[in-house]
């Protein structure tokens, strides 16, 4: 049997409010499905379930907050023949998907969940497109939402101009949390920081080329490059990409958790999963993806938990520098300032070159200069030699 427990999305949470169950006993539920909303200070968090199986019993009630590590779900697994067997039985329109010889079609049947009537198949359609069924009048049978109310609210969604304003009476909220993280970093990590400077000109010409034939809105900015070098600047470090947990604990994916600062107070830094393995133009449609979802708190679980090493960008018109603290149990933060002219020696010959300082701030029990030394190189390398990434 295996037991689904809070997990702990982030290193001040140490309790999570269950606010909704999106699963009920004898559903089978399969790898990265949205299980529970859960209410932390970071606001309402989609919470993913990575283990398959049958639901076989619901140990938390909704509205009941739970500590970090309590078992809230019991799940039976499942393989071969009583998978298809519980696909079948539990969610006929995955069917499709599992099965390759052709199968009748089956008419997905209205069930209760939670008070609200849905169809199967548009929930499913409403939590892939983030769309919130609760607050759809449905057109079907008894006010059943059927397929068509979903797509109808979608098309709605993208008639209107996207909101980034950030939901009221969450900035206390945030405030805390962060204020959390941040007097444990400063209480517990001994932080050092280096700081080297990168001649942008290779990297900003290349991005000018790559964007010649794209529309404003399709655009490749340079945060999404530069996310890419960290990346595979960290395969070269990997001690960096680590976290401390009563020792150096190097993490199998590179996952960098990007600083996105809210408009009305507070920070959140949800991750760009395996960065290494996208490619420029993926990481930037996975940011056009997250920023929003992130400024109007509709992150899940993962997006937040995952971060194996955090960037902070100031952008463009912002400080020269930032040295950063360091978000436990992370053992580095990467500062980028902001790209500006600068007088530049290459050759025995001045120039005004646009020049990016990028700092690392590392935790010294598990690293030391050295290695953050190593770190900056590579990444400088990587910006220097923009057509390899």
């Amino acid at each position: 049997m295996i037991e689904f427990t809070m997990p702990s999305l982030g290193a001040d949470m140490e309790a999570g409010t269950l606010r909704e169950w999106h699963i009920e006993p004898g559903d089978y539920i399969e790898h990265g499905d949205i299980i529970a909303d859960v209410e932390t200070q970071k606001g309402i968090i989609e919470v993913e379930c990575f283990d398959e199986g049958v639901v076989e019993k619901l140990l938390i009630k909704e509205d009941e907050k739970v500590p970090v590590g309590t078992v809230m779900a019991l799940i039976n697994p499942v393989g071969g023949e009583e998978r298809e067997e519980a696909v079948v039985h539990e969610k006929p329109e995955k069917m499709h998907e599992t099965r390759r010889e052709p199968v009748p079609h089956v008419v997905s049947p209205v069930v209760e969940h939670h008070r609200i009537k849905i169809s199967p198949l548009a929930r499913k359609m409403a939590e892939e497109n983030h769309v919130d069924y609760t607050v759809i009048k449905g057109s079907g049978e008894k006010g059943a939402i059927v397929k068509e109310d979903i797509e109808k609210a979608i098309s709605q969604e993208e008639e209107q101009p996207k909101s980034t304003e950030e939901k009221p009476g969450t900035t206390t909220n945030f405030r805390e949390a962060i204020a959390a993280a941040m007097t444990k970093s400063n209480r517990e990590i001994p932080h050092y920081y280096l700081e080297i400077k990168v001649d942008m000109s290779k990297s900003l010409d290349w991005l000018a080329e790559r964007n010649k034939q794209r529309q404003v809105k399709e655009r490749i900015l340079p945060i999404a490059l530069l996310i890419k070098a960290v990346a595979k600047a960290l395969q070269q470090v990997p001690d960096l990409n680590a976290t401390w947990e009563n020792g150096l604990v190097k993490k199998p994916e590179i996952n960098p958790g990007l600083v996105i600062s809210l408009r009305t107070g507070g920070i959140v830094v949800p991750a760009v999963r395996q960065a290494d393995r996208k490619s420029i133009e993926e990481i930037m449609e996975t940011l056009n993806n997250l920023i929003p979802r992130a400024r109007s708190f509709k992150l899940r679980s993962s997006e937040i938990s995952d971060g194996t090493v955090s960037i902070t960008s100031l952008g463009e018109g912002g400080a020269d520098r930032v040295y950063g603290v360091i978000y436990p149990p992370q053992v580095a933060l990467i500062g980028l300032g902001s790209i500006k002219n600068e007088p530049w020696v290459e050759n025995d010959m001045l120039g005004i070159r646009p020049v990016l300082s990028i700092t690392l701030a590392a935790d010294h029990r598990a690293t030391d200069g050295h290695t953050g030394d190593r770190f900056l190189k590579a990444l400088r390398q990587q910006l220097l030699n923009p057509e390899v990434l």
